[in-house]
């Protein structure tokens, strides 16, 4: 694998990192890697009630050096694709919020159906003119990154609840 594999790491709440969880979402829009069934059962033990889903004026853009995409905005009316998940448990939210790279800012957008979701927005920076590939993703990546997903999922679970016992 030539691309990197972002370096997650279990984030306490008391770090630096600002609570990106504190307007208590509900449903998840997922654009990229959290649409995986794989990616899904490797960070949480089970893949949660998935509805498919769009987010027009939203596009899933390749990033420079990631395997994974980043949400933005796409100025010619395109529509994002991907799947809501619509219960995940709180635990299940924090241990997704510590995988998301730190960069992106968790924020609903409005759905093709007229109801709002939250979504992890990429903020800019590093993004490709191409839309990424869940298929090529699929192909080149999935069973290492879910593998390595596997890997970092009882650190992220064990520094939520450190956490959480301060």
């Amino acid at each position: 694998m030539t691309q990197m594999l972002n370096q997650h790491a279990a984030v306490p709440e008391t770090s630096g990192r600002r609570d990106r969880l504190s307007q208590c979402p509900d449903v998840l829009f997922c654009y990229g890697t959290l649409q995986l069934p794989e990616v899904l059962e490797a960070l949480l033990g089970r893949i949660p009630a998935r509805t498919p889903a769009s987010a027009p004026g939203w596009r899933a853009a390749a990033l420079e050096g990631r395997v994974y995409p980043g949400l933005v905005a796409d100025a010619l009316g395109g529509a994002a694709t991907g799947l809501l998940l619509t219960d995940l448990s709180t635990e299940e939210w924090r241990i997704l919020d510590a995988f998301e790279d730190d960069r992106y800012e968790l924020r609903q957008v409005t759905l093709s159906t007229g109801d709002r979701g939250w979504a992890y927005i990429w903020p800019g920076g590093d993004v490709l003119p191409h839309d990424w590939s869940v298929e090529d993703f699929r192909t080149r990546h999935l069973d290492a990154y879910a593998a390595r997903c596997a890997r970092i999922a009882a650190e992220l679970t064990a520094g939520l609840r450190r956490s959480s016992a301060q």
